[in-house]
């Protein structure tokens, strides 16, 4: 099964994008499910059509869904909604409220997420394409996996003997809620899933991410973070789509700034992406809702291209520790250290290549360190970075 994750900054049309590649992959015979880990669900509008917390038919090959929230706490965490909700209530929260506020920041677009192994394991799909939340909280779903594997190593063992331990004294006197062994064991099981999702969105011959963006600077500097982090994460993105350009075919003199704008942060988008593949989609003349519209936006993305496959193999760039430094690595095919030259400012690094320019946004890790050497090695350049935090 292959698995394909599209986010973006929001309003940049990812969910269009994914619905367009879906219904695509669809006609060419692939079985194909596209569901929503967004909150504010707008995959039904994109379809024109509803969906619900079960996959429905949207055509031949091609079923959608809508995570329910609520219904995935009963089914699969109860034990652990349960609890929460006797918290809230012991707090002395109303017990209708004390329902809704067990429904912690993140819970929905995580529970989507975790449908992706239970659709995986199926063998009912060979396509599973994925309409994630805005950027910030995709990465940060994303990386939910490392922290709970931490949690679980050195928090996890010592709360639950501390629990057995106070259950017998508090519960009885104080009527507090301690978590039984059932609770503990509901959270073994959704870190077991956590694991297990993270090894098939890790694993490039199954996942890849494709970012979304507009050829406008906030979007393209969001896009470019996120392309960083995915990297640090071990995560891999094969596509580049630049939505909303406007056709040069388009005369009326109102578009001219714009056109000239859109034509320089386009540029700006090869100099940070390189060497990732980047397609274009043209601004339609009207909103992008229903099949007969997705079609043509599918048309305008993938031409007669295969949707599902794989656009861009390894990583164009990852992030190591070694010792008491970090490495920055590039992939720099064909050039020679003589036509390379670096210039660090902050959290931004240019990589310029005879008159080609990368523009790399450092993470918080490197932010403030500075570079001390650049050496390249066959094919890749390994940027050393190293001194304390300011």
């Amino acid at each position: 099964m292959r698995i394909i994750l599209y986010t973006g900054k929001g309003g940049v049309g990812k969910t269009s994008v994914a619905a367009a590649t879906a219904l695509r992959a669809a006609q060419m015979g692939y079985r194909t499910i596209v569901i929503s880990t967004d909150t504010a669900h707008s995959l039904s509008d994109s379809f024109d059509t509803r969906l619900s917390a079960e996959p429905l038919p949207l055509g031949n090959n091609l079923w959608g869904q809508e995570v329910d929230i609520l219904r995935e706490m009963e089914t699969h965490w109860g034990a652990i909604h349960d609890w929460i909700t006797t918290v809230m209530a012991w707090r002395g929260l109303d017990a209708i409220l004390a329902e809704e506020m067990a429904v912690l920041p993140g819970t929905e677009e995580l529970a989507s997420l975790l449908r992706i192994t239970e659709h995986h394991d199926s063998g009912k799909y060979d396509l599973l394409i994925v309409d994630c939340a805005p950027t910030g909280e995709t990465l940060r779903l994303l990386s939910f996996p490392e922290i709970a594997r931490w949690w679980m190593q050195h928090i996890f063992p010592i709360e639950r003997k501390a629990a057995g331990v106070l259950r017998p004294v508090l519960g009885p006197w104080f009527g507090l809620p301690i978590p039984t062994d059932e609770v503990f064991a509901a959270v073994e099981g959704l870190y077991r899933r956590l694991e297990r999702m993270k090894d098939l969105l890790s694993d490039p011959e199954k996942s890849s991410i494709r970012l979304v963006l507009n050829p406008e600077k906030m979007v393209i500097k969001e896009a470019q973070r996120t392309y960083t982090y995915l990297n640090l994460y071990g995560y891999f993105t094969d596509l580049i789509i630049c939505n909303r350009v406007i056709p040069p075919t388009v005369a009326d003199s109102y578009f001219d700034a714009w056109k000239e704008s859109q034509n320089q942060y386009r540029r700006l988008v090869e100099e940070c992406f390189t060497p990732l593949p980047i397609r274009d989609i043209p601004l339609f003349r009207q909103e992008v809702v229903g099949q007969p519209s997705l079609e043509e936006m599918a048309q305008a993305l993938f031409g007669d291209d295969d949707p599902a496959r794989v656009y861009f193999h390894g990583h164009a760039r990852q992030i190591l520790r070694e010792d008491s430094h970090y490495v920055l690595t590039l992939s720099l095919p064909f050039v020679t250290k003589e036509d390379i030259s670096l210039v660090h400012s902050g959290d931004e690094l240019v990589v310029q290549v005879g008159n080609q320019k990368r523009n790399i946004l450092l993470p918080r890790v490197l932010a403030g360190l500075t570079t001390t050497e650049a050496v390249l090695k066959g094919e890749v350049l390994h940027i050393k970075f190293e001194g304390q935090k300011p």
